[in-house]
């Protein structure tokens, strides 16, 4: 092997670490590692690829990272543009524009406000912040909901509102005796009228509602209508405390919820609940699975998964129960994919509804028993703590690949939900098995797809393709031709 060939793996290899790190890690605690650590491990592997290798830095973009590092990694791009060639310049800024198409609104508007406190104003910068605004489906929105937000971003970007009330709005909102906008108009007579505050997206009604002393049952009943999915499951508990009306109300709408955040909102139900609304909770997986499968639903074949539900999985204060959640929307999702299907969880459970952390992680016991179905692909959706006892499931897999399986019949791959701070990566279980960091089931097709790299067969020249293809299917935000070199309107 040249220095070149293997200079190129080394590169591969660093890249993979570092999307595996930003799949997984949103800088914070975790079952054994603390905010600060996660945050300092990660801060380290950013400046490590920007430094080191700034296309694919960028590049990464394209992949399924979390939007707290992609954050980060548009950030840095911008902050060190000085030190990008035309040409990169060029290309990242087609790959953060797409990447800003895809982040929620209040990302974006926090990461405008980070580049103003580091003093980050260049022309792509603005450029940047100008096309982003707008291609904004409503200003007039963000202007109520994300006020602080826009208002800064504007005097950043050194950008004008073109619509007259918009910046009387931002800049003197109470300068005006009427608007004609009808959320701004609203906005301005929710300080005087209750009415007017249901008009409102809930963050801003609520402080409205505490103005006014309205009832926090009456609100919430009242508010309902403008609740976002998020918004909706955030509340659920509180407003079964409220009464059964407010209840009624404020109840997430299941079959619209994603597959992962679904089975999330599942696990937070007390095990009662859970087994009283079996049948509504397990339809409501399996058709969120299935529209994750798609076209390829029942095309995989035989599938075992090895399921962790551990102690560990219940994650932390800050991300709770998020690990057992990703095994539990996995299991559904493969499911789906598999002709046939076994699913085996670590504590020897077969309800997967009933699912919660308990016990000790005998994820070599379970391979074992797994290997013994025969299957085409074994998926291990675990946090990689082997302990009972430790070490058991890379000594399995190491044998079965190279002693009973060296032709490589069944696919193995381990899918880990937890950055592992110290080691800079998702714990492994083996060498021979390749390992991909993974925060949301969705996401899991194209992770076993993307596994291929961190088994060491293929080299940079594959990655960096696989990233431009990535790159290809990110959106292209069209800006309307009236509205494209002027100030947003």
């Amino acid at each position: 092997m040249n220095t070149e060939s293997f200079g190129d793996l080394i590169a591969a290899d660093d890249v993979l670490l570092f999307v595996n790190a930003a799949i997984t890690s949103t800088g914070q605690r975790e079952f054994r590692s603390d905010a600060a650590t996660q945050q300092l491990s990660l801060d380290f592997l950013h400046a490590y690829l920007l430094g080191n290798y700034r296309d694919l830095y960028a590049g990464v973009l394209a992949l399924d990272i979390n939007d707290h590092n992609a954050v980060l990694v548009i950030r840095g791009l911008l902050e060190s543009a000085a030190d990008a060639t035309p040409g990169q310049r060029r290309r990242e800024g087609r790959l953060i524009a797409g990447r800003l198409a895809l982040l929620p609104p209040q990302r974006v508007y926090g990461l405008f406000r980070s580049l103003r406190r580091a003093a980050v104003n260049n022309r792509r910068t603005r450029a940047l912040i100008r096309d982003w605004l707008a291609a904004r489906p409503d200003l007039a929105f963000d202007a109520v909901k994300y006020r602080s937000g826009l208002k800064q971003t504007l005097r950043h970007a050194h950008l004008t509102p073109g619509h007259p009330e918009l910046g009387t709005f931002l800049f003197a909102p109470l300068s005006r005796a009427r608007y004609d906008t009808p959320i701004l108009e609203s906005w301005r007579r929710a300080h005087y009228e209750q009415a007017a505050v249901y008009d409102l997206p809930y963050t801003v009604a609520e402080g409205f509602a505490a103005r006014h002393g309205i009832p926090r049952s009456v609100f919430l009943e009242r508010i309902a209508p403008r609740l976002t999915r998020q918004e909706t499951l955030r509340l659920q508990e509180t407003a079964q405390r409220h009464g059964p009306a407010a209840d009624r109300a404020v109840r997430a709408d299941l079959s619209r919820m994603p597959l992962t955040r679904l089975a999330g909102y599942v696990l937070s139900l007390p095990a009662a609940e859970r087994s009283d609304r079996r049948a509504e909770l397990t339809d409501a997986l399996h058709r969120a699975a299935v529209r994750v499968a798609g076209a390829h639903r029942g095309t995989w074949g035989r599938v075992t998964a090895v399921l962790d539900d551990s102690f560990s999985s219940y994650g932390s204060g800050a991300k709770r129960r998020r690990p057992l959640a990703v095994a539990l929307a996995c299991h559904h999702l493969l499911a789906a994919l598999a002709a046939q299907y076994t699913g085996l969880w670590t504590s020897g459970r077969t309800d997967a509804l009933l699912a919660h952390p308990v016990g000790p992680t005998p994820l070599g016991e379970r391979i074992l028993d797994a290997l013994d179905t025969g299957p085409e692909r074994l998926l291990i959706v675990s946090d990689g703590w082997d302990n009972a006892p430790p070490g058991l499931a890379g000594e399995v897999l190491r044998i079965w690949r190279t002693r009973l399986d060296p032709d490589r019949r069944t696919s193995v791959v381990h899918l880990n939900p937890v950055y592992d701070a110290a080691d800079f990566d998702v714990r492994r279980l083996a060498p021979s098995v390749p390992t991909a960091g993974i925060r949301d089931a969705e996401d899991l097709p194209a992770l076993v797809e993307i596994a291929q790299f961190a088994e060491g067969r293929t080299g940079l020249a594959e990655l960096r393709a696989y990233l431009d293809a990535r790159a290809a299917r990110l959106p292209h935000p069209r800006v309307p031709a009236a509205r494209a070199e002027g100030a947003p309107q």
